[in-house]
């Protein structure tokens, strides 16, 4: 009790958090004492060690996981914790430790060759004239991909055309074949930070002004979605389906404001769409929220703001561009259906 924070408040998320990673056999055992009905399930489950869940409530180390006392003692370490909330075969123990950050600005602000081949290009659609209700947008807009570009380090996988905003306008354009109003933000946010004399780390809050902007000049706007690519190699970020070869897709929710279960409700929607044509391209969902993350991502300013990873630093457009189509399938489906609740 003593370790309670003034600002802790007794509240239903409070204990969920506190308690989240407790065995399931625990629960089935205090029911157990109340209803008899329980006691039936207690033969098959596992008994619950009652000093070793004493110890992981009280020092939130799990003896049978190493990571937990890893992430406790080891300084800086507790960036790359995040809750898998949904999981598919794609997001492995390698993906628990992945952390998404980046190189220092000037090398991200560096001048490269870029090489796009023809068929990879955006096809032409003329603009969706009705009203626009998705607004689209790349915090970290300059993320781009070794396959086209003239390098071989990570690091250096960025450029200040060939990057994610294709991405996105693929997107728009796949949206609005379907009949939904799209706005695509252009804004370059890493000149953004260099403008304000930023770091890469204040991406969020950079993007976050855009958001803030255009959400007072157009009320119409209902869904925000923030897309990146992620810092994985190919084997972690790749799938293929039916012969055809996909980027993956991984939602991210910030778990750091109080109406983030919103948020994490149409993700987690999104992902089982998806995840019931194209088994695996949805590595899952996750989490992330305290020290060293942003936690938030903006998506405290919509209950319908979503932060989307296509594929990673090696995956081609052609790739990525299959994914996006899937889940411009999926996005429609949940919109519509939306629609028709609403009215």
């Amino acid at each position: 009790m003593t370790t309670f924070k003034s600002t802790d408040k007794w509240s239903s998320s409070f204990f969920s958090s506190w308690t989240i990673h407790l065995q399931d056999s625990l629960f089935i055992h205090l029911f157990s004492a109340e209803n008899q009905a329980f006691s039936v399930m207690m033969e098959d489950t596992e008994r619950v060690s009652v000093a070793d869940t004493l110890f992981q409530l009280i020092t939130s180390v799990q003896l049978d996981d190493v990571k937990t006392f890893i992430f406790k003692e080891i300084p800086g370490i507790s960036i790359y914790e995040r809750n898998i909330v949904v999981q598919s075969e794609q997001l492995d123990t390698h993906q628990f430790l992945s952390h998404e950050s980046g190189p220092p600005l000037e090398l991200i602000l560096e001048e490269r060759e870029a090489n796009l081949k023809e068929e990879e290009q955006e096809e032409e659609i003329t603009p969706n004239t009705q009203s626009k209700t998705v607004f689209l947008y790349n915090s970290h807009n300059r993320e781009s991909f070794l396959p086209h570009l003239k390098e071989e380090n990570p690091s250096s996988a960025y450029h200040d055309e060939v990057n994610i905003t294709k991405v996105s306008e693929r997107l728009r354009q796949q949206l609005e074949k379907r009949n939904i109003g799209v706005t695509v933000d252009d804004t370059d946010i890493t000149a953004m930070l260099h403008k304000k004399g930023w770091q890469f780390y204040q991406s969020y809050e950079a993007s976050r002004e855009v958001v803030a902007d255009v959400m007072k000049e157009n009320n119409q706007l209902q869904y925000f979605i923030d897309i990146h690519r992620d810092s994985l190699p190919r084997d972690k970020t790749t799938k293929t389906i039916n012969d055809e070869t996909y980027a993956t897709i991984l939602f991210v929710v910030g778990g750091d404001h109080k109406d983030y279960e919103k948020n994490l409700s149409i993700a987690t929607t999104l992902h089982k769409k998806i995840d019931e044509s194209y088994p695996g391209l949805s590595r899952g969902v996750i989490t992330k929220s305290g020290p060293g993350n942003d936690g938030i991502y903006n998506q405290d300013l919509s209950e319908n703001a979503l932060l989307i990873e296509l594929g990673g630093y090696e995956n081609t457009f052609d790739e990525l561009y299959a994914t996006v189509d899937v889940f411009a399938d999926a996005f429609s489906q949940f919109y519509f259906d939306t629609e028709k609740v609403m009215k």
